[in-house]
């Protein structure tokens, strides 16, 4: 069931669940507020913990509306695409020929079928931004392990609307979202990093920050980096 609650000029959505707690989220592009939470739960305890939550959600608000994102890609001759954090211009090749991706110099060569459409020319080059970043995780993660003094036992990359990446401590996983191929190296290091460090503290607290400190002094400001950086378009489905 569906509930709205209304606190000032904020509209909240509350969706009751078979859950044990409150999930409290605030989705780009427009800092839409949701809230997951137990169906036994009194709405106007719900009400009460909107409420002591406001600044953050305005916080987060501003945030996002502040953030510059990125126009649909239509996936045409000398169409301004990223990698690594570098601006390339896209050549749209068709051939008789398996879909392939290349750079050369400045240049993104994204080979396709003959009439491929748009769905096919993103599909190709998604795959290909996966497998550049599965590559350079795996590096990452045989840096890191022994740093650490932890294991991940997998990781995986994937489309994420709402966070750069995220860590089960109890399966030892963590997932990346994949636009994380199209910032510089030094960013997808950071996050890779902090997904490992919640091997070793769970919660983002005072140890938490002490461990990033310690293991990469200049964290905060690649987080600064990446969050000043244009996002993807992504279509919103609440």
């Amino acid at each position: 069931m569906v509930h709205q609650l209304k606190l000032g000029d904020i509209a909240v959505d509350v969706v009751l669940k078979d859950i044990k707690n409150v999930h409290l989220s605030v989705y780009p592009p427009t800092g839409h507020v949701r809230i997951s939470a137990p169906e036994r739960m009194n709405i106007e305890t719900i009400r009460l913990f909107a409420i002591a939550k406001l600044d953050w959600i305005r916080q987060q608000q501003q945030r996002q509306l502040d953030q510059d994102r990125e126009s649909p890609r239509e996936y045409v001759d000398r169409e301004s695409h990223h990698v690594w954090g570098r601006r390339y211009l896209l050549k749209v090749v068709e051939a008789d020929a398996p879909p392939s991706v290349q750079l050369e110099h400045d240049t993104l060569v994204l080979t396709v079928r003959l009439a491929a459409d748009v769905e096919a020319k993103m599909a190709t080059l998604s795959d290909w931004y996966r497998q550049i970043l599965k590559a350079e995780v795996r590096l990452l993660l045989a840096t890191w392990e022994p740093r650490l003094g932890v294991a991940v036992n997998g990781f995986f990359v994937q489309q994420m609307k709402t966070k750069w990446g995220s860590c089960n401590p109890t399966s030892r996983t963590i997932r990346l979202n994949t636009e994380l191929a199209k910032k510089p190296t030094e960013c997808l290091e950071y996050i890779v990093l902090h997904e490992m460090v919640h091997l070793l503290e769970s919660k983002h607290n005072a140890r938490f920050t002490a461990l990033m400190s310690q293991f990469m002094p200049a964290w905060e400001h690649h987080r600064r980096t990446l969050n000043r950086l244009p996002v993807g378009h992504a279509t919103w489905v609440y």
